[in-house]
């Protein structure tokens, strides 16, 4: 069944009825159709996953991963609401189509629509993609007041209707800021629920110190992206590990770890575009998978993950009430502890304070979102991440 929101009543179409595909999809009333066999007798409930931007690439490759059974599991029941705008809503049923053609077993719904009060409800997941993007000229305050108001007005909607529990990830640019507007106008949601999407920094800090030390990337562990998906970004060598070991024993060279390592990580994005002329969607469905499974899976017994969250009660000494990237374990409950067994030197501290110098500015700018007051724009200087053009 494939469910179009409009603007004034939703419009069902329901080509599934007639093409005796075999999927047993709910109605809009939640009945469900009579076909049931053994396997889907022992499913778990039916999981809602609510994707801004779905028209996009990042969700072109994402939604499939998901439908697959990539995160949650070949026994875990989905159903996608697609959120677009009037001008993707006909591409959103394109998307919707090939979805049901791929004939997924697991995807039991697709929803799409304009109004974020209609499709993030009951939702358990909110993948937050859709941003506008930084068009010539357009200074990095102004994109954050563009997309900030578009990330409060689905904040308001996720307080409104969505799952008490709803996890949210925020993708789209700039992500920390906009996952702390999001935050800000869901009161009635835990903070401890949103986060900004480093894992794609992440999964990059590990392909590069594999790279140096001759090893394969699942031998780099404790990968840390500390601050804001921004150039102000700190990839730590100095908690990781290569093989156990600390990354410094492995690779005896200073200089690189601090200079070049660094410096890639950061620009990575830009190079790939300059290389392929498109930005990273493929790999940043990827991260966005290994995000939400490093979530719903337990953490391995001395590892963490890094995500974007909000840092009020943090042990590290970083300012609160903004959304910072920090090392993170998990139960596998979807719920997430701090690590706190981490260490710390000059070098490592003085980025991390600049990357918290950025990130406080840009909140400070966003205050009319966020119910603080006036805004007050004085970033230091433009760290605009490549793909923001």
């Amino acid at each position: 069944m494939l469910t179009l929101q409009m603007k004034d009543a939703p419009f069902i179409r329901d080509p599934l009825s007639q093409a005796g595909c075999g999927h047993a999809w709910r109605s809009v009333n939640g009945g469900t159709a009579a076909i049931l066999d053994e396997k889907t007798k022992s499913w778990k409930k039916l999981v809602n996953i609510a994707v801004s931007g779905a028209a996009g690439m990042i969700s072109n490759h994402l939604l499939f991963k998901l439908a697959s059974g990539e995160v949650f599991g070949q026994d875990q029941p989905i159903a996608f609401k697609l959120l677009g705008s009037e001008r993707s809503l006909q591409a959103l049923e394109g998307v919707a189509m090939e979805l049901e053609d791929s004939l997924y077993p697991l995807l039991r719904e697709v929803s799409i629509g304009i109004d974020p009060y209609v499709i993030f409800e009951d939702a358990d997941w909110a993948l937050l993609i859709g941003a506008k993007p930084r068009g010539p000229g357009v200074e990095r305050a102004a994109l954050l007041d563009i997309n900030g108001q578009i990330f409060a007005e689905q904040g308001k909607a996720l307080n409104a209707v969505a799952s008490r529990n709803v996890k949210v990830i925020v993708v789209g640019n700039p992500c920390n800021t906009n996952a702390l507007i999001c935050l800000k106008n869901a009161p009635n949601l835990s903070a401890k629920n949103f986060h900004a999407l480093t894992r794609l920094d992440e999964n990059r800090a590990k392909c590069q110190l594999a790279l140096k030390a001759g090893v394969f990337y699942d031998k780099v562990s404790n990968m840390t992206i500390w601050g804001n998906h921004s150039t102000t970004q700190v990839p730590d060598f100095l908690n990781a590990k290569i093989d156990g070991r600390p990354v410094k024993e492995v690779i005896d060279d200073t200089k690189w770890l601090e200079e070049d390592f660094t410096i890639t990580v950061q620009k990575r994005g830009g190079v790939l575009i300059q290389k392929w002329g498109r930005s990273s969607a493929a790999s940043t469905a990827v991260s966005i998978v290994d995000a939400m499974r490093s979530l719903v899976t337990p953490t391995p017994e001395g590892d963490w993950f890094s995500t974007g969250v909000y840092t009020t009660g943090n042990p590290y000494g970083i300012a609160e009430d903004i959304v910072f990237s920090m090392p993170c374990r998990s139960k596998g409950d979807g719920d997430y502890e701090l690590v706190k067994d981490v260490i710390m030197d000059d070098f490592l501290w003085g980025r991390i304070k600049k990357s918290e110098d950025e990130l406080i500015a840009e909140k400070r700018c966003v205050a009319h979102l966020t119910g603080e007051g006036n805004a007050f724009c004085d970033l230091p200087g433009d760290t605009m991440l490549p793909g923001e053009m």
